[in-house]
């Protein structure tokens, strides 16, 4: 099985600030361990392509592409909320994030490859059709998922979303859409403070109580995670690979080990093979405690990959 690992330079030199927890380490620790531990010997590497203003107007509004493009300073930082801000070299990380999706939807599908895992920064699933917000700018699985649509003539993709804080922005991009289902799960009464209702019919959202652990990752997948996802028979999957629900970080008040991420990662894979082909896209969101966060995704990428 051909499987691709994809990142960019500019993901390291976007940053927000001295202590910043969404940092250029976060790419770097990952690329390490995946090296360390052999798991690169089993994929292949790409250099991300940006993306174009098409594609990602194909999830956003053309005003926010603008407004972004517009911000961009040549030096210091701009602030897109609080929490968020650019610097010279965020638009050009950006551009890469999304057209990581883009390429990886390419390969899988056109390309010959089954699996793709993009290692890249500034994620995306808080990014809304027209705001930028929560670390995020561009809705990187959004932009790739419009494109195996709208481009390569997909009618049915999932969306799968274990990121500790609720994917607002691919549900507002999402919501209603016939051709994705969106499935989740995340703490309740966390950023960004809603989600518990869904906004669609074709969204899957399960809140999780704090200090909950695996188990309940576990009982929602089995509940509620697979039988949507078999019912609707996506011809594939994306993944918004989030790793801020692990005990160690202090983001979030869950308790999911490293080996929970394997296992709900082993539950999709199962998904893939049975309906799409075996066809799976993840890219990386969130995720903020450095040694957990390298460990998770190793067992992640290494049950995506299929490396026992």
């Amino acid at each position: 099985m051909r499987a691709a690992y994809i990142s960019h330079a500019s993901s390291v030199r976007h940053e927000m600030g001295e202590g910043h927890p969404e940092c250029p380490d976060r790419v770097a620790v990952i690329a390490d361990r995946l090296l360390m531990r052999g798991v690169l010997d089993y994929m292949e590497s790409f250099d991300a392509q940006p993306a174009t203003e098409t594609q990602i107007c194909r999830a956003h509004d053309a005003r926010l592409y603008a407004e972004l493009r517009s911000m961009a300073p040549r030096e210091g930082y701009v602030h897109v909320d609080p929490d968020t801000s650019m610097n010279a070299h965020t638009w050009n990380a950006a551009l890469h994030a999304a057209g990581a999706a883009v390429q990886a939807t390419e390969l899988v599908l056109r390309g010959g490859f089954k699996r793709a895992f993009c290692n890249v920064r500034p994620p995306g699933h808080h990014a809304e059709r027209s705001q930028a917000m929560g670390f995020c700018f561009f809705n990187n699985v959004a932009v790739g998922i419009r494109h195996a649509l709208d481009e390569l003539g997909l009618q049915r993709v999932a969306l799968v979303d274990f990121d500790v804080h609720h994917g607002n922005g691919s549900e507002d991009i999402f919501a209603g859409d016939e051709r994705v289902l969106m499935v989740s799960t995340f703490q309740s009464r966390l950023y960004p403070y809603f989600g518990e209702t869904a906004k669609g019919p074709n969204m899957c959202n399960i809140a999780l109580a704090p200090y909950s652990d695996g188990d309940a990752l576990k009982r929602a997948v089995i509940q509620h995670w697979v039988p949507a996802l078999r019912a609707y028979a996506p011809q594939m999957v994306f993944i918004s690979a989030g790793f801020d629900a692990h005990r160690d970080d202090d983001m979030s008040h869950l308790g999911w080990a490293d080996a929970d991420y394997g296992w709900v990662t082993q539950r999709l894979v199962e998904i893939a093979e049975e309906t799409a082909e075996g066809r799976v896209v993840s890219m990386l969101e969130g995720g903020y405690n450095l040694p957990a966060l390298a460990r998770s995704v190793e067992q992640h990428v290494r049950a995506l990959v299929g490396i026992d």
